[in-house]
């Protein structure tokens, strides 16, 4: 077994990704007559194509990186994480189960490495559009198909332009704050899309802003969190300030309040 450093430094994007495949293919291998659709008492839904999707991820992670804590949706639950220490996977098995469940292609599976409260490296995957994009903060970010790794591209976000900027909106999840937010830009073109497929169109230059002023969990931003930032873009406070994870984590908590994701500050 390598240690850790080695795994951090060499294999561990390659590791996340082949674990992103399997957990892709997990959930496409489900029938869509056996979803099994259930609320969950904060009345989000949950189907068997996430648990299929997370009990791969966290075989996988036991294997690839041993003894380090993972937060993933399914199983945190209103409880406090310990021992997360400095090292901690951050995973959402089916991030955007209501654009799955609807037939539509923009769910992803999401999978970061959070370091001392910041992303360090993540892999965004979407199964129904055969893609997965990965980055480590220092080493870039690229785009590649899903299963084989078939064209393999650098990405990297672009400027952003004074007007008519692409700004990327909730499509389940739009408030009145981030709306009017965004309708004070400068001709923006507003583009509906579901889960954290939004960080990688950011990051591969196909749009410029995301703004959420309503809260949300780090499990649904982490990785996509990642990949932007190994691209060249950032994820902050509507202040300003750096976005950090693990805040609340004593006291069961993890809730990111508010968040501006761009491939350029300032916005």
């Amino acid at each position: 077994m390598a240690q850790e450093s080695d795994i951090a430094d060499a294999d561990l994007l390659e590791g996340l990704t082949r674990i992103a495949a399997q957990a892709s293919a997990a959930i496409l291998a489900v029938p869509r007559r056996d979803l099994n659709r259930r609320d969950k008492p904060d009345t989000s839904p949950v189907t068997a194509a996430d648990e299929a999707s997370e009990a791969v991820i966290l075989d996988g992670l036991a294997r690839l990186m041993p003894g380090v804590p993972v937060l993933s949706e399914e199983q945190a639950g209103p409880r406090p994480v310990f021992g997360s220490g400095e090292r901690l996977f951050i995973v959402d098995p089916l991030d955007g189960t209501r654009e799955f469940i609807a037939g539509l292609d923009e769910y992803v599976v999401n999978i970061a490495l959070v370091r001392n409260g910041t992303p360090v490296a993540g892999v965004v995957a979407a199964p129904a559009r055969g893609l997965i994009w990965r980055g480590r903060i220092g080493h870039g970010a690229e785009r590649l198909g899903l299963p084989d790794g078939r064209g393999r591209t650098a990405i990297r976000t672009r400027a952003r332009p004074g007007s008519g900027a692409r700004v990327l909106i909730s499509r389940s999840h739009l408030d009145l704050a981030t709306d009017a937010y965004v309708e004070r830009l400068t001709n923006p073109e507003k583009i509906a899309c579901g889960s954290a497929l939004k960080f990688c169109l950011l990051a591969e230059g196909s749009a410029d802003l995301y703004p959420r002023l309503a809260p949300t969990s780090e499990w649904d931003i982490a990785a996509g969190h990642a990949v932007l930032l190994a691209a060249g873009g950032d994820v902050r406070m509507p202040n300003g300030n750096a976005l950090r994870y693990g805040q609340g984590y004593e006291r069961g908590d993890y809730r990111i309040p508010s968040f501006i994701a761009a491939g350029e500050f300032p916005v």
